[in-house]
């Protein structure tokens, strides 16, 4: 047992490691001999823990979408309204740059290496499923602009995100704008001004 908790500790740092290269010195700074240095561990042995560096890159891709998670609320609890999904979001972008930083060396390095965009996008699609369901619970209650379907909804949020995480400083204001431009061209707020 002790063995497993050692090997499951060297597996843990390594990844911290990586991600804290990646959060300094994006995807061309990251060496397997600094990581295993900043990690504690010798450099021979970083593959006993991940056969590749594409390994490594996956387990510190898991480790980054792992900090969106919230804690569980049940089998049957329904996804978070989209507005406090957004909220959230701009909470993490202020709150957490380092994280965005490394996402964001993720996506580019994604742009040059087909295998880590296909990480992205397998990582990406759970998101992509909950906001489409955020997004058609909106709808349903008349909240969300008819003429964009759940799935390219999805898309819009994830590209207003991503291009707000560059910008901390911005970035609140940005999806509090997004918020505001879909509650204006939604079903039920074109109906309480016809009613004015």
């Amino acid at each position: 047992m002790k063995k497993r908790r050692r090997i499951v500790d060297r597996r843990d740092a390594l990844v911290r490691a990586a991600y804290s290269v990646i959060a300094r010195k994006g995807f061309e700074g990251l060496r397997l001999r600094e990581v295993a240095t900043k990690a504690g561990i010798d450099h021979s042995t970083v593959h006993h823990h991940f056969r590749t560096k594409r390994d490594l890159i996956g387990a510190v891709l898991d480790y980054a979408t792992e900090r969106f998670r919230p804690p569980p609320r049940g089998n049957n609890a329904k996804p978070t309204a989209l507005h406090e999904h957004l909220n959230f979001l701009a909470h993490m972008i202020v709150d957490r740059p380092e994280l965005h930083v490394v996402l964001r060396e993720f996506d580019l390095h994604a742009t040059r290496d087909a295998r880590v965009r296909a990480i992205i996008r397998e990582r990406e699609d759970g998101w992509r499923d909950r906001l489409a369901q955020r997004i058609q619970i909106a709808a349903e209650a008349g909240n969300w602009p008819s003429r964009f379907e759940p799935a390219s909804g999805a898309e819009l949020v994830i590209a207003v995100v991503k291009g707000a995480s560059f910008n901390q400083g911005t970035a609140t204001k940005v999806l509090n704008l997004l918020q505001e431009l879909l509650a204006r061209h939604s079903p039920a707020r074109r109906t309480k001004r016809t009613r004015i």
